[in-house]
């Protein structure tokens, strides 16, 4: 399996699940999530996969500290409609990683360890996402703004010419490595793309 270098310099999100220990999954139901799981998951990697991935890294280290995010123990809220842009796309990482779901999740063992119900869309917030920790209440909202990296001018006409059935090989080939080397850049710049704002 060949795929860019940087996705295995990407920091991993470590978690801890207590329905995976249970279930004997994972000893003490820890284990961790990487950049090429979620890029696998959603067939491809780009500035939106990215961000996802991103946002909820940042706000887990926010609400944790130096403790393993509880997976099953997160909400997450996001002010689009499901349907909106890439609102799905990014849910869809996101709820990779914490477990949060809308209504399609499970249901739970004997009223624990259920993942559904956490996961709102449409909601009232100014931030791209809230995620709050079901047990203490802690909530931080984050901000992505990929927009200060910039992509390679030479996308846009290899992209038309694509588009127009017209690139060749090599130049297909360009183009995807022109936007790799875009959401490299934009791991390289977490600091500058994502905001966490806590709450409470």
């Amino acid at each position: 399996m060949n795929y860019p270098d940087f996705f295995n310099e990407v920091e991993v999100i470590k978690v801890q699940d207590p329905l995976s220990a249970v279930l004997g999954a994972f000893a003490k139901g820890e284990y961790e999530f990487n950049y090429l799981d979620v890029v696998k998951s959603a067939g491809h990697s780009c500035p939106t996969v990215a961000g996802a991935y991103l946002i909820t890294a940042e706000a887990l280290k926010a609400l944790y500290n130096d403790e393993l995010a509880v997976r099953g123990n997160i909400k997450v809220e996001f002010k689009e409609q499901l349907e909106d842009g890439v609102a799905g796309v990014i849910s869809n990482v996101v709820s990779q990683i914490t477990g949060a779901t809308d209504k399609s999740g499970f249901k739970g063992l004997a009223g624990k360890f259920a993942r559904h119900s956490l996961m709102d869309f449409d909601a009232s917030i100014s931030s791209s996402a809230r995620f709050t920790r079901v047990d203490t209440g802690k909530s931080v909202d984050v901000i992505y703004d990929p927009s200060s990296v910039m992509p390679s001018p030479n996308m846009q006409p290899l992209m038309q010419k694509m588009m127009g059935g017209a690139a060749e090989p090599a130049e297909i080939k360009e183009f995807g490595e022109l936007w790799q080397d875009r959401v490299k850049r934009i791991f390289e710049n977490t600091q500058s793309v994502v905001k966490v704002v806590p709450l409470t």
